[in-house]
């Protein structure tokens, strides 16, 4: 099969989203982050003891995921409550944790 210039053109586009993506996940707080929400929501003083992080880090980290499109954020009250955006994420994380831990 011959590769064309628009099939190119459109992978490198993917290429692009996923190097995005894979960056993201390139922090290990991040990673574990992600990890936790795969289980379910979870508010920022849980994320913040699963991951033995200072609150300032862990909502670094949060806020870094949310611009990325890889979680959201829903007020409950006095305290924020963060998932996944989408079950992709889940889906790599998973993965990721199947082959290395």
């Amino acid at each position: 099969m011959e590769m064309t210039d628009t099939m190119s053109r459109d992978m490198l586009a993917k290429a692009e989203v996923t190097t995005a993506f894979l960056k993201s996940l390139s922090h290990p707080a991040r990673l574990v982050l992600l990890c936790r929400l795969c289980e379910g929501h979870a508010t920022v003083g849980e994320l913040e003891e699963f991951v033995d992080l200072p609150q300032s880090e862990v909502s670094k980290h949060l806020a870094r995921l949310r611009a990325d499109g890889l979680v959201v954020s829903e007020r409950q009250g006095r305290s924020i409550s963060y998932a996944l955006a989408e079950d992709r994420t889940a889906r790599v994380v998973r993965l990721l944790h199947k082959e290395f831990c």
